[in-house]
């Protein structure tokens, strides 16, 4: 049986993640900081797609927790044959602000060092055996300019595309997932009033983790769940410079009301 260790998967498109792979029958590891969370999750998808599921606690913020989960991804008698990147957290937040230093230092640590990381571990394992998939999700922001959140997600993007690179003919491929936006909890975390975006703006969950698996599953480089968002990448990413600024500066601007 095929299994799958997916990060922040408790939550949000982690736990989407979650749903979708144990209705395909896959076991899964589930990590995430919050141990009466996790077990309940796991207890439910167990009982309702009758799957294994392992959960291990873990603040990817932490680097002896990072290097616990990254020994569990290289454990050969136990072998992960999906990593999915997942965890993180939106950042609303300013590098003028002193007193949200600590916070961006750790949304870097959780969401580029911990990448690093797993990433690094799972393809070493994936690599011996032949075969396997890493899927990082990153984010639309990475073709913008919207605060460290943009820069995070820009290096999560380029990392997934080198390792993508790295791993050709091993039989061990590399995606990155860039959604849009997504009706989950983050926004609301995060302090981000999303409350005015147009409706058609938003990706359902279900289409957004299932594009991304088939994504992965073909060995995609890049993954993008909706033709909206494939025109808005593609001009963030091939359009003038100062048209995507302009863009960055206005969304930066609306968040603040």
């Amino acid at each position: 049986m095929a299994t799958a260790l997916i990060t922040g998967g408790t939550s949000g498109i982690g736990f989407a993640f979650a749903q979708e792979l144990a209705a395909r029958g896959r076991d899964l590891v589930l990590v995430a900081r919050d141990t009466a969370r996790l077990e309940k999750v796991a207890a439910d998808l167990h009982e309702t797609h009758g799957i294994e599921v392992e959960v291990i606690t873990a603040d990817l913020s932490d680097r002896a927790d990072m290097m616990r989960i990254a020994e569990r991804l290289e454990d050969l008698s136990r072998p992960v044959d999906l990593l999915i990147n997942n965890a993180g957290f939106g950042l609303h937040s300013t590098a003028l602000n002193p007193d949200e230093i600590e916070l961006n230092a750790s949304a870097i640590e959780v969401m580029c060092v911990a990448v690093f990381i797993l990433s690094g571990a799972a393809a070493r394992a994936m690599k011996t055996r032949g075969h396997g998939q890493i899927l990082t999700v990153a984010s639309s922001s990475s073709s913008i300019f919207s605060g460290n959140y943009s820069a995070i997600k820009a290096w999560a993007r380029t990392f997934s595309n080198s390792l993508a690179l790295e791993l050709s003919g091993t039989g061990v491929t590399a995606t990155a997932l860039l959604p849009g936006w997504v009706k989950t909890e983050f926004h609301e975390r995060a302090g981000i009033n999303a409350s005015k975006l147009p409706g058609f703006v938003w990706i359902d969950q279900v289409k957004l983790v299932r594009t991304a698996l088939d994504d992965s599953a073909k060995g995609r480089f890049e993954s993008v769940p909706d033709w909206k968002w494939k025109i808005a990448l593609f001009v963030g990413d091939h359009g003038p410079r100062a048209l995507t600024r302009w863009f960055s500066k206005k969304l930066t601007a609306s968040r603040k009301h």
